[in-house]
């Protein structure tokens, strides 16, 4: 495949309708640019640029709406861990508030297989979220053979999903919780972050507070999206281990990102099964 894309979009990403074009991408996220992979890899890893693939997606239909890579000290910004959000130029599936995507994760430093993630992205906050693995399984591919057309197809055969995806998303919305229901979900969220419950230094109660009007809800797909934004957003008062005053931190680690938003997903899951 030809690396120069003769496709193009608006410069600026939108909450539904705009992608990023390639030079943004290329600021923003270097990794997918690489030209080779990290020197320290063996002769077994077989080197595929990002860009390579991002560009067999486009082909394919899926536009690149947000896309950002991790800091690493240990080895170069064109090699590290990075992710790009994409989704369908021309999307059948609606949702009241949010849109699907196909989340693609990559490195070149031997730290990341190719990964395809289903997600969502939630306009009225600004959020990404990143369904779990029990849910709708992922596709992880390694640095092996020319693997171009088999992550193409498995974004295709994904997006097919958009459809049950969009159907979890309505059953939250009809799932009403009272303030013990949320309590506990809550709980079992912030025992994602902080495993050990000293460590919290702050009650479940927190993760509940609404930041906007439209999150003043008892459903459970507004419950979920308050905790979610509250849990990775940071910003919340919490007392350390040795007992100082401090405010959360955001989450900006691309891998407990995916982590915590996969693991809040499958909490929601469980109680859609409760």
């Amino acid at each position: 495949m030809n690396s120069n894309s003769t496709l193009s979009f608006s410069r600026y990403s939108n909450a539904f309708t705009q992608g990023l074009a390639m030079e943004d991408l290329r600021s923003k996220v270097p990794a997918v640019f690489a030209g080779g992979a990290h020197e320290s890899l063996s002769h077994k890893y077989t080197f595929i640029p990002t860009e390579l693939v991002l560009l067999g997606l486009m082909s394919a239909g899926f536009v690149p709406v947000e896309a950002r890579q991790a800091g690493s000290r240990k080895t170069s910004p064109m090699h590290a861990r990075h992710v790009v959000r994409l989704r369908r130029r021309f999307e059948t599936v609606s949702l009241r508030d949010s849109v699907p995507e196909v989340v693609f994760l990559n490195s070149h430093d031997g730290s990341s297989a190719y990964q395809l993630r289903l997600g969502l992205f939630r306009a009225v906050c600004t959020n990404g979220l990143i369904v779990s693995v029990g849910a709708f399984p992922a596709l992880c591919v390694a640095h092996r053979g020319d693997i171009v057309d088999e992550v193409v197809t498995a974004a295709l055969e994904a997006s097919e999903r958009f459809e049950m995806l969009a159907g979890r998303v309505e059953r939250m919305e009809q799932r009403r919780l009272d303030r013990d229901e949320q309590l506990n979900f809550a709980g079992k969220a912030l025992g994602l972050r902080y495993p050990e419950p000293e460590m919290a230094g702050m009650q479940p109660s927190q993760l509940l507070g609404s930041r906007r009007a439209e999150d003043v809800s008892d459903d459970l797909w507004t419950v979920f999206n308050r905790v979610q934004e509250n849990l990775l957003g940071g910003g919340l008062v919490r007392r350390t281990p040795t007992g100082r005053l401090s405010r959360t931190r955001r989450i900006t680690s691309i891998r407990a990102d995916v982590r915590l938003n996969s693991r809040l997903w499958g909490l929601a899951e469980e109680v859609l099964a409760g």
